[in-house]
């Protein structure tokens, strides 16, 4: 059965990548309104800690497991 923590810590994944989907949609759609190249969201702050994830979840799960 999984307790109370563990439920608690998948929820504030959850909320946590909610909030940070919403936050590159928003970069996404201003820099479109703007006319600007599309990857300059790639380079707003959400943009960047979303290649960062993306590029050390596999360095991490190749680390620690």
């Amino acid at each position: 059965m999984i307790n109370a923590v563990a439920i608690f810590k998948m929820a504030a994944m959850v909320i946590a990548a909610v909030i940070l989907g919403r936050w590159f949609m928003a970069e996404v759609k201003a820099v479109r309104i703007k006319g600007e190249p599309a990857y300059k969201a790639y380079l707003s702050i959400p943009g960047i800690i979303i290649i960062l994830a993306i590029i050390l979840l596999p360095i991490m799960a190749r680390i620690f497991l």
